[in-house]
């Protein structure tokens, strides 16, 4: 993982739109304070979209070739929750610091496993994300440290577009967020 964003996506409902987000909106603006739980339980807005919350990570993925190419990961609804402990990971792991205490590595110093398990519940069945720590970069996975870094502070700057960001720009159709 290079950077972590919370976002709120705004979509239309199925059959009424693209079926591609209508609007991001950062975690820290007052879009949920104009919602209303709708009979779905949907947090519904006054124009009739809906909102859905969004944990977005920006992260390098290692290609069958063995190189790295930068991705996004999005999880929402139910994987919010693994989100929530992936962070967490995040949070404390901890390295040496060289002065006989420990520090907690930047989240682009440490490698991460994530691969899928079936879920179900009362309404249907789904894949979910598990997320497992691989390993703390060293110095033999400089490169790749520093790949990160560079991206996740691109990320930050607002210097990285998803292809969903360009589109917007192009027209009011945006698709759905993938590699780019």
């Amino acid at each position: 993982p290079c950077h972590y964003k919370r976002q709120y996506i705004e979509w239309a409902d199925r059959g009424t739109s693209t079926g591609a987000p209508v609007a991001i909106h950062d975690a820290d603006s007052d879009i949920v304070s104009q919602t209303t739980r709708g009979k779905d339980y949907k947090d519904r807005l006054p124009n009739g979209n809906y909102l859905e919350e969004t944990a977005s990570y920006f992260v390098m993925v290692e290609t069958k070739s063995g190189g790295y190419t930068p991705a996004l990961i999005t999880m929402k609804s139910t994987q919010l929750n693994v989100s929530k402990k992936w962070n967490s990971m995040m949070k404390t792991t901890q390295i040496p610091d060289g002065k006989g205490g420990f520090a907690i590595p930047p989240m682009h110093g440490v490698v991460y496993n994530l691969t899928s398990t079936l879920e179900k519940n009362d309404k249907g069945s789904w894949y979910g994300w598990v997320v497992t720590q691989d390993r703390i970069l060293d110095q033999k996975d400089k490169s790749l440290y520093l790949s990160a870094k560079e991206f996740g502070g691109n990320v930050s700057k607002g210097n990285v577009q998803t292809k969903a960001d360009v589109e917007e720009k192009v027209s009011d159709a945006t698709p759905y967020l993938q590699y780019w």
